[in-house]
């Protein structure tokens, strides 16, 4: 399963309940598709960058899940008939693998550095953390 994360624009004109409402049908639909869901975040009401329709705010949403390729399929088909959403978006999130110790009470000399900068891990994963989230890459 791979991790992905989704960004609902729901209408700014329906009710709370309503609005919960579908985000609870699409984590249901993540989670019966045999995903998992890791976190949900309301953004609250925001201004649109331009008007869709008549609306020129929307209420956010962020939900980050894991969930096999089929299940967004199936996600994303069913937020498109879902007259509440205005849009919304499925992106899979590329994250280098962090490992983890296996003990919580290894010491502090067992610990392996980490690779420079488009070297290969110890593991034989290549990490390039020349673009991060806080310092994006420059679009030239």
């Amino acid at each position: 399963m791979r991790r992905y994360e989704l960004m609902l624009v729901i209408r700014p004109d329906v009710a709370e309940d309503r609005a919960q409402a579908v985000l609870d049908r699409a984590t249901r639909s993540v989670t019966d598709g045999s995903g998992q869901i890791v976190k949900v975040s309301p953004w609250g009401r925001r201004r649109l960058a331009y008007p869709i329709g008549v609306h020129r705010e929307g209420s956010y949403h962020i939900v980050v899940f894991d969930a096999a390729s089929e299940a967004v399929l199936e996600l994303e088909r069913a937020l498109n008939i879902t007259e509440e959403v205005l849009r919304h978006l499925v992106t899979r999130v590329e994250r280098p693998a962090s490992r983890r110790a296996s003990d919580e009470g290894e010491n502090a000399q067992d610990e392996v550095e980490p690779p420079e900068d488009g070297e290969v891990a110890p593991d034989g994963e290549f990490i390039d953390e020349s673009e991060t989230e806080a310092a994006p890459a420059a679009i030239e």
